[in-house]
């Protein structure tokens, strides 16, 4: 995007990110940093399985993220100023990967977290013209940070 956020868009953003201060949410993405490290739907259902604690806090992230990219796929949020400030997104989604498609053919939903996918898409590409490598840097940093597992 090659123009400056409007003012409506401009005071979205800043509702948005007013939601993330929101303590519950705030727990929940504390949560999903530290514990949803998963390869496949079996692992997603171990961390995060519907009704559990955990289930409920990643959908917490996952619906947050999902909701704003939507704002943002619908052009009601700054492209350049979305992705200037608000890159956690684009560790969600590399965090969820793995089990998006697996998740979509077991609901039967082309959509589940469709927006988030875009976003994180147009994120890579935008990132990679303005700080070449960031996105490579971020996922190794990302992979370092994820605990090792344990031999048997």
């Amino acid at each position: 995007m090659e123009s400056k956020p409007t003012h409506e868009q401009a005071q979205l953003h800043l509702q948005v990110y007013e939601l993330r201060r929101e303590a519950r949410l705030r727990q929940a993405r504390d949560w999903f940093f530290q514990n949803y490290y998963v390869n496949s739907l079996e692992d997603s259902m171990r961390v995060a399985a519907p009704g559990t604690e955990g289930g409920t806090l990643a959908m917490m992230v996952l619906s947050y993220w999902e909701q704003a990219c939507a704002l943002l796929d619908y052009g009601l949020l700054h492209e350049d100023l979305f992705f200037e400030t608000s890159g956690e997104f684009f560790g969600v989604w590399e965090r969820v990967k793995p089990v998006v498609q697996p998740m979509r053919e077991l609901m039967s939903s082309r959509q589940f977290l469709a927006h988030l996918e875009n976003a994180a898409k147009r994120y890579e590409a935008w990132m990679e013209t303005r700080s070449p490598g960031h996105i490579a840097a971020m996922r190794q940093f990302m992979e370092q940070m994820r605990p090792k597992t344990r031999a048997a």
